[in-house]
């Protein structure tokens, strides 16, 4: 019983402690945001000052910024047209890749895998001279056609979730004279909610935490985003902490929305997916004759 009880003891204090470690950050960030320069010397930076002090002064001078704005809406222009694109080519994709027997499959999805695991930087000559010669340098179209052609993990996302999918659905569909096209827009995709919710949290986190791609490829003015816009903003608030966590803050809140948004979506996926059965190779190969059949 003593045994049980000290193991329960270490395993909430190792809890405690990964989230202070995680907390610790956003909360020094957050208390900052509401100080005034003088408290920022006077007060630790794990409290915030007396309600009397609290300031939204800071919240007031970034928000003033005009390239605020441009970021917002360049931002989101580009998370919208990504996760667009890339929810499109990832659920045809992994529906072609998932359902149907063809020739040369497992070299494409060899190819798919190797694109993965090949470091960015090291194609990074090559992709710039091919937007460059695209002509979409200095355009939004840049980081776009970036997001959606170089980052494949969407793709497998897609293709785990198909697999848990009976292939049964398919087989009735068809047989009651549904298209290909009409299996995929009005069984399958729709049933690809969950893993498209986290395929939007994931793609929305990364486009907007991403600082390298617009700032190489976006170094004008009116074509700032939100981290580049940041990274701007600290350099000319150099001093003026309280000013940048103000900064931080903001930039912050379309991460929480979209997070809160998609919440449910995302638990339901695990939900469903803690309950599916395994697919046996006995239906997975009755599976790939039917659709080997049906292509032909």
């Amino acid at each position: 019983m003593k045994q049980r009880t000290l193991q329960q003891i270490v395993k909430q204090v190792i809890c405690l402690c990964m989230v202070s470690i995680v907390l610790a950050p956003i909360l020094l960030t957050l208390f900052a945001a509401f100080k005034t320069k003088a408290d920022m010397v006077n007060t630790s930076p794990l409290l915030l000052p007396p309600f009397s002090r609290v300031t939204m002064d800071n919240f007031q001078k970034v928000l003033g910024d005009k390239y605020l704005l441009i970021g917002f809406k360049n931002t989101g222009i580009i998370l919208v047209c990504s996760i667009f694109f890339n929810v499109l080519f990832g659920t045809i994709t992994a529906f072609i890749l998932e359902r149907f027997q063809f020739r040369f499959k497992n070299l494409i999805m060899s190819l798919f895998f190797l694109g993965m695991l090949i470091p960015s930087f090291v194609t990074e000559i090559a992709r710039f001279k091919i937007i460059n010669g695209l002509g979409l340098y200095n355009t939004l179209g840049a980081p776009i056609v970036i997001y959606v052609a170089s980052d494949l993990m969407q793709l497998y996302i897609y293709r785990q979730f198909i697999s848990t999918l009976p292939v049964s659905l398919d087989e009735s569909a068809l047989l009651d004279g549904c298209s290909y096209f009409g299996l995929f827009t009005r069984i399958i995709f729709p049933l690809l909610a969950p893993a498209t919710a986290t395929v939007v949290i994931i793609k929305a986190i990364t486009i907007i935490n991403d600082m390298y791609i617009p700032y190489l490829y976006m170094p004008k003015n009116k074509l700032r985003t939100l981290t580049t816009f940041l990274m701007n903003y600290a350099n000319a608030q150099q001093g003026s902490w309280q000013n940048l966590a103000a900064g931080i803050i903001i930039i912050m809140l379309p991460t929480i929305v979209i997070y809160l948004f998609f919440q449910k979506y995302i638990l339901a996926g695990i939900a469903a997916g803690a309950v599916k059965e395994e697919e046996s190779a006995e239906n997975r190969k009755k599976r790939d004759g039917f659709f080997c059949r049906t292509a032909l």
